[in-house]
This record gives C-alpha cells, sequence and structure tokens, in this order.
C-alpha cells in the first residue's frame, strides 16, 4: 500500500460522517438582573455517515461532506456571532439594578 493511498484511508476513516454545525441557544437565569438571559453556542450533528465507498466516489463524498461542514459552519457562525449581540444588548438594557442596601 502506498503512502497516498495509506493517508486516504485514514482520511476518509476519520471524516466518514457527514457533520454539519448548527447555532443552539441556552437560557439562564440570572439573580444580579432579575432576568432570564440567552446564549447562542455551535454544535456539530451527524447527519449521514459514508459507508461503502471506493476509488474516486469514496474522494468525492469525502470532499463533498467537508464542503458541507465548511459551509455551515460559516452560516451557523455568522448566526451565533451576530445572535450572541443582540442578546448582550438585550440583557444591557433588561438588567435590573438591585436597589441599594439600606444601612
Amino acid at each position: 500500500m502506498s503512502l497516498r493511498a495509506a493517508a486516504s484511508a485514514v482520511l476518509a476513516s476519520t471524516l466518514a460522517c457527514a457533520c454539519v454545525i448548527v447555532p443552539v441557544t441556552t437560557a439562564d437565569y440570572d439573580p444580579d438582573c432579575r432576568i432570564v438571559t440567552h446564549h447562542m453556542e455551535l454544535q456539530a450533528v451527524q447527519v449521514a455517515e459514508i459507508n461503502h465507498c471506493s476509488n474516486q466516489g469514496c474522494g468525492v463524498m469525502v470532499i463533498a461532506a467537508l464542503g458541507v461542514t465548511a459551509a455551515s459552519a460559516i452560516v451557523s457562525g455568522s448566526i451565533v456571532v451576530i445572535g450572541n449581540m443582540a442578546y448582550w444588548a438585550e440583557r444591557r438594557v433588561g438588567c435590573v439594578a438591585p436597589p441599594p442596601a439600606a444601612g
């Protein structure tokens, strides 16, 4: 087995799944501000698995899977950045300062 074939086999087995990156929103209660805060994160989700491929077909499938993963990461990453900026602004506006302590 040549070095190129071995490297291709390792790459194909490593990337043997088609994943997409999706934005996920979480909510937490902030007792200091007395509001529910939101935060977005990226999460990888497996949508397909590459099985029983051979020769050039396997290479094409791996390249296509990488393209889909990269594209979903770019789009979802942009959504997360914009969403977190909006949630940050929402928290800044909605945060109620606690009353000063008497004493």
